[in-house]
């Protein structure tokens, strides 16, 4: 298997982003769904790379993009003023998944994280990807809370 190579994404690398974000039956069902990099996502992605506390990664394999994350840095007031690292938008190529890319990105993530002076990284998943609790909980994360969202 070829390596994999993490970087910033860039605006070009924003269709097969979407791609890959939409690339299950969950995103799918999501108000919001978005097939084509109009106004708003290309909106979305100029705050992500201006925010100093916000990084938009990709996996490169053999000059394609085949996996995502974007990586969220929270400054807070518990536990003694703790970095916290939050991931969202987790995704891999469907065709390349069970071959460890997630693993590698997820590893690659946790680098930076620390590397931006983190203690904690969280996420949450869909109840509905048992995949990929059992994924996280192999990394070692621990379903320690419950999540909650409300639309606005």
């Amino acid at each position: 298997m070829p390596p994999i190579t993490f970087r910033h994404a860039t605006a070009k690398d924003l269709p097969t982003i979407l791609t890959l974000l939409a690339d299950d039956a969950i995103a799918q069902s999501r108000s919001g769904y978005a097939e084509e990099v109009g106004p708003a996502v290309h909106a979305a992605f100029q705050e992500i790379t201006a925010d100093a506390n916000n990084e938009l990664i990709v996996g490169e394999q053999d000059g394609q993009v085949v996996a995502t994350l974007q990586l969220t840095y929270i400054p807070g007031l518990s536990r003694g003023g703790m970095r916290r690292a939050l991931v969202e938008a987790v995704r891999v190529r469907a065709d390349l998944r069970g071959q460890r890319l997630g693993e590698a990105l997820m590893v690659d993530a946790m680098e930076r994280a620390r590397a931006r002076g983190c203690g904690l990284m969280q996420l949450t998943t869909d109840k509905r990807r048992l995949e990929a609790q059992r994924f996280y909980a192999r990394l070692g994360f621990v379903a320690s809370h419950e999540g909650m969202k409300r639309p606005l």
